[in-house]
């Protein structure tokens, strides 16, 4: 009778440390997993604000090019020369106010 209670107390004291090793390695598992969880949170924010960067940089670059096509276009070099230079064309009369 000594043999068994022996084998018994052997046995629970087996199964509680495997239970306590497995409720460790449970805890180490679930902050790991919230860890996890937050930084892929984190990065879905980071692809979205990137995404809306990419979006506005697309929408400059299209206005940009719109912008250098006015620019190449004859009135919009005319516009430049005579506001900016003060170029006239050779049979145009030019007044001026006077102060």
């Amino acid at each position: 009778m000594a043999v068994k209670r022996r084998r018994k107390k052997e046995n629970r004291a087996g199964k509680l440390c495997i239970s306590m090793i497995l409720i460790a390695f449970m805890a180490v598992m679930t902050v790991q997993i919230v860890k996890t969880h937050a930084k892929a949170q984190e990065y879905i924010e980071k692809q979205a604000q990137y995404e809306a960067e990419l979006e506005a940089e697309q929408d400059r670059q299209l206005m940009l090019e719109q912008y250098e096509k006015d620019m190449q276009s004859r009135a919009s070099k005319e516009n430049i020369a005579r506001s900016k230079l003060g170029l006239v064309y050779e049979n145009e009369i030019v007044f001026k106010e006077q102060p």
